[in-house]
């Protein structure tokens, strides 16, 4: 059945209840949980409420003996799922939603602001994001934003990033962290702002030397209700300042840094007229033209990723409490999110999740287009 062949990546998660009390095979609650997902529903009443009007349609995918499960029985059921391991069969089924050629990959966090552990933090993901497929490659859940640090190296050691560029803000410019993008078999762009002040003023003198020649910008224009920005993007390659002869002990040193990077943004809105600059560290060799595209892509994790999981997802409204319901429901959404990024159709991505609600023949179309 289709429905079974697209959660067969899913087939170590074991059900964490007693095995002669389960009533409702964990292969259905998960199917169930994710097809509402993908039509509209977003708690467990609402997903109850939808299993039992489209139960034929889910019979049609898996038998369903026992019919729907109360709300009660699915929030238990997420909520005891392991999210580790979750998380893991959710990058193994990615991987074969992938194209082969490398890709710019996005890696930033995401507070969803009512999934609270206990009463204290938020729930703070970290995804990676292929900014050419606008896929969710993996996530990692952790308990507040600057734990980032931590988290970006066990996300990314679950991926499969070989020709990747990968791109992070200033939080994930840490020596650490560009060496796992290397052992990877990527290469690193790296925001550098004020979590490495020496470094960065360093740079920005480099860059406003007179003396210094970087050549030609590559400039882009972007105008859109009444704000004209002007970016200029300079590379140099000229590094071996940073990576010898440094003028004090423990002064970072990016390992297999080629390129150091500028990007002037000029702002013109109402008549007023703002400049902001940008630095980046680079293991790639990068051109003026690349910079400029990688980050652009990276912008893509922001308008495409958070943006459609609190505009199009509600994610900022989910108000599950628990240690891994949160966790386990972000992975969830991540998979409803690639799936409805390929699902056919040029429709924007809240009409495509209303069509697969509306329609039964358009979400089967986006289940059975993914189950191979």
């Amino acid at each position: 059945m289709a429905g079974s062949a697209l959660l067969d990546h899913f087939s170590t998660l074991k059900a964490p209840r007693q095995p002669g009390k389960v009533l409702y095979p964990l292969p259905e609650v998960m199917l169930l949980v994710l097809c509402a997902t993908l039509s509209g529903a977003e708690d467990f009443v609402e997903i109850r409420v939808w299993g039992r009007e489209k139960l034929a349609f889910l019979r049609s995918l898996l038998p369903f003996k026992r019919g729907i499960p109360s709300h009660d029985t699915l929030n238990d059921v997420i909520n005891a799922l392991d999210p580790a391991l979750f998380s893991d069969c959710f990058t193994t089924r990615v991987e074969g939603m992938r194209e082969d050629a490398p890709d710019i990959v996005a890696i930033d966090g995401k507070t969803s602001r009512r999934a609270r552990r206990g009463e204290e933090h938020p729930l703070h993901v970290v995804s990676a994001w292929a900014a050419r497929q606008r896929l969710v490659l993996g996530q990692q859940a952790i308990g507040t934003k600057s734990n980032e640090i931590v988290a970006i190296p066990l996300l990314l050691e679950r991926l499969h990033l070989t020709g990747a560029l990968v791109t992070i803000d200033a939080m994930g410019c840490q020596t650490k962290i560009a060496q796992t993008i290397l052992d990877r078999g990527a290469d690193y762009l790296l925001a550098l702002k004020d979590n490495q002040r020496s470094l960065a003023d360093e740079v920005d003198m480099f860059f406003q030397a007179p003396e210094r020649s970087c050549g030609d910008a590559f400039e882009t224009i972007d105008a859109d209700h009444g704000r004209i920005e002007t970016r200029r993007h300079w590379v140099s390659h000229d590094v071996d300042w940073l990576t010898t002869g440094r003028r004090f002990p423990g002064e970072p040193r990016f390992p297999g840094l080629r390129a150091i990077a500028l990007v002037e943004a000029t702002v013109e809105r109402n008549g007023a007229v703002t400049t902001a600059r940008r630095y980046f560290l680079s293991s790639l060799p990068i051109d003026p033209r690349m910079l400029a595209r990688a980050v652009r892509a990276h912008w893509g994790i922001e308008n495409r990723l958070h943006w459609v999981l609190d505009v199009v997802f509600h994610d900022d409204f989910m108000r599950l409490r628990t240690e891994y319901g949160p966790k386990n429901m972000a992975t969830i959404k991540h998979m409803a999110m690639n799936l409805i990024h390929t699902a056919p159709g040029k429709d924007s991505l809240k009409v495509r999740r209303k069509a697969a609600g509306w329609n039964q023949d358009y979400l089967r179309a986006i289940i059975t287009r993914n189950a191979q």
